[in-house]
């Protein structure tokens, strides 16, 4: 709303003598976007008398509380404004105390009495998301797509007693396109045009830095070059001299930018710089800063016959991708036609594997987003552009790249046979094929291990490093993650069966991100001072400090080999612990090729160690030894429970644990259809189904059942299934032959129980372990496919009546299990009401498999306790010591 609010108040003071002065402003909202609001018209010149907003949540203040109070506006925070539908008098005379002349009401949620709206003599003004008079109330955007309306916007008004039904001031309207949501309307035209983040660069470098990096990616912080809006991305403080360049003006800088090699050097008023990697234009085209004066000269590369026919195969992968656009031709911009995150690893990875050798990155598409561009890009790389020089070691040739695969056991920093010589087999899921011998780790190697560790804990370097040294050894570690990426992805997808995509993004990138996470906490882990009573005449002081733990086990399943060794191990490092760590057998690569990325990141020997092997043996004799202080486990409940038993009896060693699952996902009628489609497809087949929060059963209202079903099985029939290493599959293989097996006898059980197969429920026809996706309806509450968990791509579908909100619920808090839940609805009201009672450690609202390194993983009952993930990891890692000193 900032140019919103100053054509606003441009219209006061030309239209009447009484807004030739400046106003005192009261100013009731919330959230971001009344924060611009108060900036802007702070900025006008205007005076606002007093901020009233909602209280803290959680501790945090909304975001135009922080401003009013950083600024020394007087500030109130009132839960509400009335009781019974009466004002509260005390509320209404604090509010008069200020003085406003007029109310300004940014998106504000609470009902604010008529004696306040029209208290003020120029009375009260409020943003509303639609063009008035249609759509009045909370949800007018929702019906502005439900009713098909051809445009959308915003409406500045008066308030009266109807509070959205009082005279217009402004309006500002949009085409609305075929496929918009109410994310898309907000993004690209209620949102960005109600909080552009403009950049003040008339403060600090590093306050300029801070704003910048703050909105990357969303909403994006933008300054008006050559008259219109360009948006910094990447963002970092200049340190050292700075670089030579070509000055650009920019409005309302201290001084001219200057466009150097390296990006867009900013200046702040004090003096100090920084540095912006891209720019972003008005029409999305995304540029390197360095080349904003060269990058409308660039000549176009003219193609010779092999790269035309090269670019041919690249506009059907466009096509592939971009489904939903008739032609692929120059102009198409892949975004704008609804390409997401995950079609931007997708068409990376499958233009590099039709055309090996050429050094495309992800930010590539971005800088390239038509497909005119992105051929340009392709090709210019192609020729010989930005070549990396290969690592050169010891490769097994594998998918049309190299990669090293430690197959030993890693112990004290050193890789080794087993102490008996064993090895086992590690089979390829997509052919059946061995891909090589592993050793089979013994009891034996299991004590040398956990000797190694404890040595490292007790006299290496580890326990006495610096917390702040920890940190950078586990970020460089997360570097070499990341530099070796598509080595490890590769390894997961012939190991486990993951699509390489997939394996890429999610196996491989949230196991870096997981790392990068927790590198940043292993400075910031710290006690508490406690005041105690005090025993005179002495004084006595009282604090904690966390701790290690010590040697800490870690046994981690199948489904997610590097990122399930990720999520646990980094908080256990960080926390500055020791560890072993047992891979699940059938998909030991990828732990072991981090062992070695450990050592070139110069983790100390001993710290971390690897052994392959059978849980029976390797797993039990973990659970057992008296020198492990902790044990993390993921698997299934009855292998947890036997864990939980063998560590009490040992040593009472600490436990957490992420066992197995039935979620229920419910679907009711007023959901968004496509997106409930989609994200349900979602919470079963992604990852093959081999996915411990997958929804192990779906309610759906009876009323959109039919219809649902049909399209899942549509969407179905359209999926891709084949080998993980093609870029364009969809659907990989079960990860080993006993789970397909498994899966293959789950659905013969749902078949002789009476549910109906819809669709799947038998191996496909080709080498490996595929199996088709599958659907059951009718399923009955008492059925086995109905309690137990697949952990596979089996689809269990459950009809419930129309409305039967708490029927519904009743059925899927009817399980043993609470690891994870959804439901999708577009009535808030009752998405909150089902989300608080469902019985689950997480809820997804609208979504699903949203999970992120800061937010904590875990269940409740049967599925386990504990915490992966965020700050509550940490302390499934750490002990806590009370010390008291008198004095």
């Amino acid at each position: 709303m900032l140019w919103t609010a100053s054509q606003v108040f441009r219209k006061f003071s030309t239209s009447s003598h009484y807004y030739q002065k400046k106003l005192k402003l009261a100013i009731i909202g919330q959230s971001l976007f009344g924060q611009e609001v108060y900036s802007s018209l702070r900025k006008q010149g205007h005076k606002v008398v007093g901020v009233f907003t909602v209280p803290d949540k959680d501790g945090k203040a909304d975001p135009l509380a922080v401003a009013a109070e950083k600024d020394g506006t007087p500030l109130f925070k009132f839960p509400r404004w009335r009781n019974k539908g009466q004002p509260l008098p005390e509320v209404v005379d604090a509010y008069k105390s200020v003085g406003a002349e007029l109310n300004v009401m940014p998106f504000c949620s609470q009902f604010i009495p008529m004696n306040v709206i029209d208290h003020p003599k120029h009375g009260s003004i409020i943003y509303h998301p639609s063009i008035l008079p249609l759509h009045r109330g909370a949800s007018a955007i929702n019906w502005t797509l439900i009713h098909g309306d051809e445009k959308a916007g915003f409406t500045v008004f008066w308030a009266d007693d109807g509070l959205d039904t009082g005279p217009i001031l402004l309006q500002r309207e949009c085409a609305v396109e075929p496929d918009d949501t109410v994310d898309t309307l907000y993004n690209r035209f209620l949102f960005p045009e109600g909080i552009k983040a403009m950049v003040d660069l008339a403060q600090p470098a590093k306050a300029i830095h801070n704003w910048i990096r703050g909105h990357d990616k969303v909403p994006g912080a933008w300054a008006l070059i050559g008259g219109q809006s360009v948006t910094f991305y990447g963002s970092s403080m200049l340190t050292g001299s700075v670089p030579a360049g070509q000055p650009l003006e920019i409005e309302g800088a201290s001084q001219p930018g200057i466009i150097s090699k390296n990006g867009l050097v900013l200046f702040g008023n004090d003096g100090k710089a920084l540095l912006v990697k891209n720019l972003q234009f008005e029409d999305g085209k995304m540029i390197p800063a360095s080349k904003y004066f060269s990058s409308g000269e660039n000549s176009s590369v003219e193609l010779t016959n092999e790269e035309k026919q090269m670019a041919e195969e690249i506009r059907n992968i466009w096509k592939g991708i971009l489904s939903n656009v008739p032609a692929i031709v120059d102009t198409t911009d892949f975004f704008k036609s609804g390409a997401a995150s995950m079609d931007v690893v997708r068409l990376v990875e499958e233009v590099k594997q039709k055309c090996a050798g050429v050094q495309l990155q992800n930010e590539d598409v971005y800088m390239a987003t038509t497909f005119q561009d992105f051929i340009q890009i392709f090709v210019r790389k192609l020729r010989g552009e930005d070549q990396e020089e290969e690592l050169t070691i010891d490769y097994v040739k594998v998918n049309n790249m190299t990669v090293k695969m430690p197959y030993q056991c890693f112990i004290n920093g050193r890789f080794e046979d087993a102490e008996d010589g064993k090895t086992y087999s590690t089979i390829n899921p997509t052919d059946g094929s061995v891909i090589c011998k592993v050793s089979y780790a013994a009891v034996g190697d299991v004590d040398r291990a956990v000797a190694a560790a404890k040595e490292a804990f007790d006299n290496g370097p580890w326990g006495r490093m610096n917390p702040r040294d920890r940190g950078s050894l586990l970020y460089k570690l997360a570097d070499l993650m990341e530099e070796h990426q598509e080595e490890l992805a590769t390894i997961e997808s012939i190991d486990s069966g993951a699509v390489y995509t997939l394996a890429l993004k999610t196996h491989v990138g949230m196991s870096i991100q997981t790392f990068r996470y927790f590198a940043g906490w292993c400075d910031k882990i710290q006690g508490k001072t406690i005041p105690i009573n005090q025993a005179r005449p002495n004084r006595n002081l009282t604090f904690t400090k966390k701790e290690p733990l010590g040697v800490c086990a870690i046994v981690i399943p199948w489904n997610y080999p590097l990122m399930m060794l990720a999520w646990k191990s980094a908080a256990c490092l960080a926390a500055g612990n020791t560890l072993v760590l047992k891979p699940a057998q059938v998909t030991p690569l990828t732990a072991l090729k981090f062992a070695e990325l450990s050592v070139k990141a110069g983790i100390p020997k001993g710290v971390i160690n690897i052994l392959p092997g059978s849980g029976g043996m390797v797993g039990q004799r973990l659970s057992d030894h008296p020198d492990i202080r902790k044990l993390g486990f993921t698997g299934s409940t009855p292998v947890g429970k036997q864990i939980m038993k063998s560590c009490a009896l040992s040593n009472l060693k600490k436990v957490s644990l992420e066992l197995g699952g039935k979620s229920p996902l419910i679907i009711f009628s007023d959901c968004d259809m496509d997106k409930a489609v989609r994200m349900g497809m979602s919470s079963v087949f992604f990852n093959k189904g081999e996915n411990c929060i997958a929804a192990g059963r779906l309610f759906v209202e009876e009323s959109i059942h039919d219809e649902y079903i049909r399209r899942v099985v549509e969407e179905i029939m359209k999926m891709k299934i084949g080998d993980p290493l093609d870029r364009s599959t969809d659907h990989g293989p079960q990860n080993h032959k006993a789970h397909l097996d498994k899966l293959l006898e789950y659905c013969e059980i749902g078949v002789k129980e009476g549910a109906t197969l819809v669709y799947g429920g038998k191996q496909v026809d080709r080498p490996g372990f595929f199996m088709l996706p599958t659907v059951f309806t009718d399923v009955e509450d008492h059925m086995f496919i109905a309690k137990e968990e697949s952990f596979g791509p089996v689809m269990v579908v459950s009809k419930f009546r129309n409305g039967d909100v708490d029927g519904v619920l009743q059925r899927a808090n009817d399980t043993e299990y609470g690891l994870a839940s959804g439901v999708f609805t577009r009535d808030i009201n009752k998405a909150m009401y089902v989300s608080e009672q469902l019985e689950a450690g997480t809820v997804f609202v609208n979504t699903y498999n949203k999970t992120d390194v800061a937010s904590p993983f875990g269940g409740f009952k049967q599925s386990g306790f504990g915490k992966d993930l965020g700050e509550d990891a940490l302390s499934e890692y750490l002990k806590t010591k009370a010390v008291t000193v008198e004095y």
